[in-house]
């Protein structure tokens, strides 16, 4: 392997840490594997912790509190769909930094996307504080659940600022190559969390009783316990991306880091919003078809968020190691980053497709009992809709790898006529015919075009030429990059 040179004025890499994984070297897969795993387990325990929230929002408090812990949520997504974007180009901008061995650069991206987070997540808790009851009202939240939403969602405002910096903090280490810090301190705050909501809601000895706003106080604290422990780590490990002295300057966002952030940031937050917006409108399909269809349903999305966590997984990174084979002009590894992820994601996700399908009896029981109605319903809609997550997956690695080369239009034009023209086309012709099996084969319907667009802008990007030429043996540095338009 051809050693690389580092340009004149970058900031040499320390020595990696036993936490860091230096993604220009090694074999493809095992390095791939390896660095996806910590982020599929953060994942898994995010939402797991979701789930046993709810558990002890629901059986201690009511199913108003459910409902309005929901609709809460819903606002929260909205709300973290944009910094998703923000962190994801993060990942991208710190991964070529990395590459190209300009650990400076690194640092100017990350105080930056901080710095931007910590504006944005002060003004919206300030604002959603003052506006969620019209926030509400625009829900349309059940008039029983109102009070109680009110109560937790103004709680849930105030601890936005910590959650949305940990995400960032996050995502910016995963893009130095650091997939395990993040998963510490997500053990951390699940840990908290889980404790402290049937404390803060019940009450206990000398700590009074909050009821549901206690849950988002648990959440609240959890958070901050979170962020402070991420904090003195970086700090007392002495990461890569540390800041300190007249480094803390790059907090205040920079010109030229703010544009990147801000131009390929928008678009994959708003990829987020369209498959949130897509999610409601099928929801409201559904809807139509009555109780015991709704249930069915809403069973199997359970299954579904697991079962499309390994691609999620293996798309952040692949998104990490193609930007370092990007800076570091290795765009040979970069194709093979893509294929490798691509194999990982079938093999993973088609075998708890596989998992699923023979033990859906049993597992969709978990949420609808056993003896329910709406279990044989619930299994039909696994048999016909849950393949499609194999071809989604495979449509995340590729635009992962497009995210690294710049590429964040095309993707989020993509997404946007795969999920609303063909998905509710399909489902309007096909419903007369179909029934509501039309509603279950959309997903797959959508999963065919979104992927075949996908495959082909893939190929004909610009990149392939680079990828083809598999340029090694010099590394420039990150602003030398050009990403794709």
């Amino acid at each position: 392997m051809s050693e690389t040179a580092i340009p004149d004025g970058a900031t040499t890499a320390p020595p990696a840490r036993p936490q860091r994984t230096d993604l220009t070297q090694g074999p493809i897969l095992r390095t791939l594997a390896l660095f996806a795993a910590p982020t599929l387990l953060s994942n898994v325990l995010q939402s797991l912790n979701g789930s046993i929230n709810t558990i002890w929002v629901g059986r201690l408090i009511g199913e108003s509190a459910l409902a309005a812990t929901a609709n809460a949520n819903i606002v929260m997504f909205l709300v973290f769909s944009a910094i998703f974007g923000f962190g994801m180009a993060a990942i991208v901008r710190i991964g070529q930094s990395f590459g190209a061995r300009d650990v400076e650069a690194a640092r100017r991206t990350f105080g930056t996307v901080i710095g931007l987070t910590v504006v944005l997540a002060l003004l919206v808790g300030v604002l959603g504080w003052l506006f969620a009851p019209r926030l509400l009202a625009l829900l349309g939240t059940p008039a029983d659940a109102r009070a109680l939403a009110l109560a937790y969602l103004r709680v849930i405002f105030v601890s936005l600022p910590a959650g949305m910096v940990s995400v960032v903090i996050s995502m910016g280490l995963r893009g130095s190559g650091d997939s395990r810090s993040p998963l510490y301190f997500m053990i951390v705050t699940v840990l908290i969390d889980i404790v402290l909501n049937p404390l803060l809601i019940r009450g206990l000895g000398p700590v009074p009783a909050f009821g549901i706003a206690g849950s988002a106080a648990a959440t609240a604290t959890a958070n901050l316990a979170g962020l402070i422990g991420i904090i003195v780590w970086i700090y007392a490990r002495d990461l890569p991306l540390r800041l300190r002295g007249a480094e803390l300057r790059w907090l205040i966002p920079q010109r030229a880091e703010l544009r990147y952030i801000l131009r390929k940031g928008l678009p994959m937050g708003a990829q987020m919003l369209i498959i949130s917006g897509a999610g409601i409108l099928m929801i409201g399909l559904v809807n139509r078809e009555g109780l015991l269809t709704a249930a069915a349903f809403s069973a199997s999305l359970q299954l579904f968020n697991y079962v499309q966590m390994p691609a999620l997984a293996i798309g952040a990174a692949v998104s990490a190691m193609a930007a370092q084979n990007i800076g570091a002009l290795r765009h040979d590894r970069v194709s093979q980053a893509t294929r490798a992820g691509i194999m990982l994601n079938l093999v993973m996700t088609g075998t708890i497709i596989a998992l699923l399908l023979v033990l859906d009896r049993a597992v969709l029981g978990l949420f609808l009992g056993n003896a329910s109605p709406a279990v044989p319903l619930a299994r039909h809609i696994m048999l016909l809709a849950s393949w499609s997550f194999l071809l989604f997956g495979v449509m995340i690695v590729m635009f992962s790898t497009m995210r690294a080369y710049g590429a964040v239009i095309a993707p989020l034009i993509i997404l946007g006529v795969a999920l609303y023209p063909v998905r509710l086309g399909f489902y309007y012709l096909a419903y007369p015919r179909l029934g509501a099996d039309a509603i279950w084969l959309a997903f797959p319907a959508g999963a065919v075009v979104s992927l075949g667009l996908t495959l082909a802008f893939y190929l004909r990007g610009p990149w392939q030429k680079q990828m083809a030429a598999g340029s090694v043996g010099s590394v420039r540095p990150v602003g030398a990059v050009r990403p794709a338009a």
